[in-house]
């Protein structure tokens, strides 16, 4: 996948930010106390949180087989997917959001798939996965209300929020009411040029790869494997967790919280969730009486081991699919 110009500025630009969050966070906080901490953490829990995340790539990996063969007279193994999927978290590590269309990429190069098709069903995967954090953050509001409502009133004002979307409304409507007009006579007046065909079919494969929830054969399965994933996320965070002194006696429903705040620093566009995973994890274990340091400690440790494992994998999955793509290259001769 190549970038041009402006695309490698807004890398830059995004990594610039995430490494200065990263380092206005943890500018204070000296390496031994890290090394200390680690010291003391329970290695062979953390060992179980990297083996159980593991897990949880391969479920997510097996979940997105299930809507790429959904109506199709195909089949596509889970250790193809998982290396695709591997593969485009390694990419997110670089460039934000490109290892979604870099799996897509990968996964249509190895099983000779449209890759609209195959982004269609990704589209899809992070569609039920926002549902699924929307149904943990109302979990996290009915066990811990009384946090949440205080985070809110800390961090934006409801009110103001509430009058702002009122008052800019009208605008809105109006605005894409005219960009739904221009973009209709802009597809009436161009409908059979070549490069309106091309986006034309791009988009009847991204519909075709959404739509196949529908068909999806075992309905049981697919959404079972949904929740699994998200079950295993809190599982991570909860092994860290009791691996280290200063949070291991944090309460279950606290660490939800904390898992909570962590998937909504790693939507933001910055490579990985670098900075903004560290600063919302840190910020919501203070609300718990956790000091400021040992926040801070237990966020690198939750996502330094993460991106490890992705490192790993993701390098072992672009070994395995030069090897596919060079044994389908000679084939071809």
């Amino acid at each position: 996948m190549r970038l041009n110009n402006k695309q490698w500025i807004q890398v830059l630009l995004s990594f610039t930010v995430a490494i200065w969050i990263f380092w206005f966070l943890y500018k204070d906080i000296k390496i031994q106390s890290l090394l200390a901490v680690l010291n003391e953490a329970s290695f062979s829990w953390i060992t179980a949180s990297i083996l159980v995340s593991l897990l949880g790539y391969w479920i997510r990996a097996w979940r997105w087989k299930l809507l790429l063969e959904a109506g199709e007279k195909i089949q596509i193994r889970t250790l193809r997917s998982f290396i695709a999927l591997m593969i485009g978290n390694l990419t997110n590590l670089l460039v934000p959001r490109a290892g979604e269309v870099g799996r897509c990429v990968v996964l249509s190069k190895t099983e000779d798939q449209q890759v609209g098709k195959i982004l269609g069903t990704v589209i899809l995967e992070r569609t039920i996965d926002m549902f699924f954090l929307i149904l943990t953050m109302l979990l996290a509001f009915v066990l811990e209300g009384g946090v949440f409502v205080q985070l809110l009133n800390d961090l934006v004002s409801l009110e103001s929020l509430f009058r702002k979307i009122m008052g800019y409304l009208p605008l809105l409507v109006g605005g894409l009411l005219v960009a739904g007009i221009f973009v209709y006579f802009i597809f009436h007046k161009y409908r059979d040029s070549g490069f309106l065909k091309k986006i034309k079919h791009f988009l009847r494969d991204l519909v075709t790869g959404f739509i196949s929830l529908k068909k999806v054969n075992s309905q049981f399965a697919f959404w079972a494997s949904s929740a699994a994933i998200w079950i295993i996320y809190y599982l991570m965070m909860l092994f860290v967790a009791w691996a280290i002194p200063s949070t291991a006696s944090l309460s279950l429903s606290s660490l939800l919280m904390v898992m909570v705040m962590g998937s909504i620093g790693m939507i933001a566009p910055v490579q990985g969730g670098i900075g903004t995973f560290h600063a919302l994890v840190a910020f919501i274990l203070m609300t718990y009486g956790l000091t400021n340091e040992a926040g801070k400690i237990f966020a690198v440790i939750v996502h330094g081991s993460q991106v490890l494992t992705v490192i790993v994998t993701g390098l072992v999955s672009v070994g395995i699919f030069f090897k596919i793509t060079a044994q389908k290259a000679s084939k071809t001769y």
